[in-house]
């Protein structure tokens, strides 16, 4: 069959299948885009999603590392209290052999009945040494200065300061 078509309407054919074209060329590179940007956004979704689990992973290394610093903390901050303590202690220490490497000027003789019975760097070591052979721990008392001292043999037990290291 043979068609008679005209020029005015083989021109505007002509002129839609190019538009057709042009539209279906505009149609695929736009699809192309969209496919590259789906692309570009898929992965852009993968290394954001890689980051947060290597973010998630130092996050976790992070709390499990300052967690056994509390615990290090603690243990030093007790270590200090009782390095504190322990140079308060060596200090007492210190003070008191200073004052016992003092030299003594006197010693404390413990008479039992009158008689010698031991000697002593302290009347309260004295004291102790005579409550230990059985001498009433409230039977203590001063002898006040410058009076006369009872008849030994009247004493059970007496603690008598005597000058010491030099001679008086």
């Amino acid at each position: 069959m043979i068609a008679v078509v005209r020029t005015r309407t083989l021109r505007a054919l002509r002129s839609d299948l190019s538009e057709a074209e042009a539209e279906a060329a505009a149609a695929r590179a736009e699809g192309e885009q969209h496919r590259t940007e789906a692309a570009l956004a898929t992965d852009s979704a993968i290394r954001a999603e890689t980051a947060l689990e290597e973010l998630r992973a130092t996050l976790a290394r992070t709390t499990a590392d300052a967690a056994r610093l509390e615990g290090e903390l603690e243990t030093l901050r007790a270590q200090s209290l009782l390095d504190t303590e322990d140079r308060q202690a060596l200090r007492t220490l210190l003070r008191l052999t200073r004052k016992q490497n003092g030299r003594a000027d006197r010693v404390y003789v413990l008479f039992h009945r009158g008689e010698l019975h031991s000697v002593h760097a302290t009347a309260a070591a004295a004291e102790a040494a005579a409550e230990a052979e059985g001498a009433s721990p409230s039977g203590w008392t001063a002898q006040r200065p410058g009076a006369a001292l009872p008849p030994a043999c009247e004493v059970l037990w007496r603690v008598q300061p005597l000058p010491f290291g030099s001679a008086r």
